[in-house]
């Protein structure tokens, strides 16, 4: 029996990276995965690429810094599918610069797409989650930088500390209606994503490319390896499958021991 056989995922930011990766891993568990993003043509790819995996799965155009958006695109999945079980709020972005220099339309920017969107994807899920107490998960994709901090990442740091209150306020609220929340704090992941900040980091700390690898993104592991879009999405699946409450409102560090807490 797949562990999520019958349940309902949503998974935003589902068209690459960290969330496509969640999204097949949710799916080859039995779930019918909502790919919700920002562009069309990715999430039908990756809701293509379930389906012919012999999965369930419904491409979602969503834009998670939008109110409509994100209540029209919560709906249609729950119309489609049936309801949501689990809502994978993973949508993000990079925007590095030193505080002085850093614009504040790149700031809330920021703010729009990692937390506004987690909020409205949160509220949007409730709605089918508290019906009839019949509860779910809500997963934030959160960072390292939910725990610490790092220069050039004012932003981001900010964004992704406040997934934690939003996490744990949620693991009060949603008990009585069984809703468990979680944040997965990824170390770096070699993403498009990242992959960006490379050179933009080099050139902000004055240092080479080989040199921001080396010791900015992994020196503080203790292998020398950077994180996989696997070990984030194994470890969505573990807390999506997990039977209790026992681990609501807890952030979960995936670094290969970048930090450890």
């Amino acid at each position: 029996m797949k562990s999520l056989q019958g349940k309902v995922a949503a998974v935003t930011g589902a068209a690459s990276g960290i969330g496509k990766e969640i999204a097949l891993a949710l799916a080859n568990a039995g779930a019918a995965v909502a790919v919700a993003d920002l562009n069309p043509k990715g999430a039908d790819a990756v809701a293509d690429d379930i389906a012919r995996g012999g999965g369930k799965a419904l491409a979602v155009t969503m834009d998670v810094t939008s109110e409509d958006s994100v209540n029209r695109g919560m709906d249609t999945i729950a119309d489609a599918l049936g309801t949501i079980d689990i809502l994978v709020s993973n949508a993000g972005i990079q925007i590095v610069n030193p505080i002085e220099s850093y614009l504040f339309a790149d700031w809330k920017k920021m703010q729009a797409i990692h937390l506004d969107g987690a909020f409205l994807t949160t509220r949007a899920a409730l709605k089918h989650m508290y019906r009839g107490d019949r509860g779910g998960s809500v997963i934030y994709i959160g960072s390292v930088h939910s725990h610490e901090a790092s220069p050039l990442k004012s932003a981001y740091v900010t964004a992704k500390h406040g997934l934690l209150g939003l996490a744990r306020v949620l693991a009060m609220e949603g008990a009585a209606h069984n809703v468990r929340s979680y944040v997965v704090c990824p170390g770096f992941v070699k993403t498009p994503l990242v992959e960006k900040q490379i050179p933009e980091q080099a050139r902000e700390l004055g240092i080479s490319e080989d040199e921001v690898v080396r010791e900015v993104m992994l020196g503080r592991t203790v292998d020398g390896m950077f994180t996989t879009a696997d070990d984030v999405a194994r470890t969505v699946l573990f807390l999506s499958a997990f039977p209790t409450a026992a681990l609501t409102g807890q952030s979960f560090v995936v670094s290969h021991g970048w930090f450890m807490k």
